[in-house]
């Protein structure tokens, strides 16, 4: 007789890293998703013991994640980007209030969500998966029609294994897939594919980086498109086109002049760390209390600047306040103090 081979936590552990792009898909929040995978794992490590095989468990466990964010998304409550909201604002506009963390969509590193290794295409199948833009279009879907298109479109899971998941027929989920499709083909997702770090685009990323922390905006905004958006959760306000850009920056947002950058990658997307001169720093922070200011200066969190890029230039610019929760998650640190002989 043949035993049933013997299952361990460790078996669960390694599909957490699918589990949790699945979840982010679903649910639009790096946080809720890692709080939805340690749920699957604590159910399925309950009833461990039932199961036999790779396959079914791998199925088992999509069971439970799906149920899991299903539940979590019973308030109809959806996740959005600023842009979803309302219409572009001006560089003069007041600010409105702050909303809530559970209004906007939220960067994921991508260390959590993608494999390091593997088939190059489906790597590359993975990233775009997880684009800001195609996870916030998923927000508009009702539930199970999301989790029908991520497990059909992005997953490549059989109609007939959906069914079974979803405990409906396959007449059924080959409907939710068209209605969802239907969704998304009305989506602005049009971008280029995003494409593996090349030379290209690292100088790209070193003109913004210097441009930046020169507070040049002449030569920040030659890198953008004409028409690209910036937008700043958890404020509704945003603004399209370089001159609106221009005139925040030099405005309302001058506070960042003499701002440092950590790089670092969200969404498959290059991302940087945005550290602001503890000087011009309110320390009260969007998500929560600021670290105390460096005793020599230094520079404090301000946003995790996610830059969407298309045919060689910017085109989005996601500044992300909550550093009091997104900066440990990218493991970037909670201040920068001053270096000798560095202007700061």
């Amino acid at each position: 007789m043949t035993q049933a081979p013997v299952r361990t936590e460790s078996s669960l552990e390694g599909f957490r890293g699918e589990l949790t792009a699945y979840c982010y898909r679903m649910l639009g929040s790096a946080f809720d998703a890692e709080d939805a995978v340690q749920d699957t794992m604590v159910r399925a490590w309950r009833g461990l013991d039932r199961f036999e095989g790779r396959a079914a468990l791998r199925s088992w466990l999509y069971r439970i994640a799906t149920n899991v964010c299903l539940d979590m998304l019973g308030s109809g409550q959806r996740r959005a980007r600023p842009m979803d909201l309302g219409p572009a604002g001006s560089a003069g506009s007041p600010l409105a209030a702050a909303l809530p963390e559970s209004a906007w969509l939220t960067p994921v590193p991508d260390s959590r969500v993608l494999p390091t290794d593997g088939d190059p295409a489906e790597v590359a199948a993975a990233r775009e998966s997880i684009r800001l833009a195609f996870v916030a279009a998923l927000q508009h879907l009702p539930p199970r029609q999301r989790a029908v298109l991520i497990l059909r479109e992005v997953l490549s899971w059989s109609a007939s294994e959906v069914a079974e998941l979803l405990d409906t027929t396959v007449a059924s989920v080959n409907s939710a897939l068209q209605r969802a499709r239907a969704t998304l083909a009305a989506a602005d997702l049009t971008a280029e594919p995003v494409k593996p770090m090349d030379d290209e685009q690292r100088a790209l990323l070193a003109r913004y980086v210097e441009a930046f922390e020169r507070y040049d905006m002449a030569a920040l905004t030659s890198l953008l498109h004409e028409d690209a958006t910036l937008n700043m959760p958890p404020l509704p306000l945003w603004l399209r086109g370089t001159a609106d850009i221009t005139d925040w920056m030099l405005g309302q947002g001058c506070g960042c002049a003499g701002s440092r950058l950590i790089p670092t990658v969200a969404n498959g997307l290059p991302a940087f760390g945005q550290y602001r001169p503890a000087a011009t720093a309110d320390q009260t922070a969007w998500g929560g209390p600021r670290p105390a200011a460096p005793e020599d200066g230094g520079w404090l969190p301000w946003a995790l600047i996610v830059l969407e890029i298309s045919a060689g230039r910017i085109k989005g610019i996601s500044n992300f306040l909550d550093t009091a929760r997104l900066f440990p998650l990218f493991g970037l640190p909670d201040r920068l103090d001053a270096t000798p002989g560095v202007d700061g």
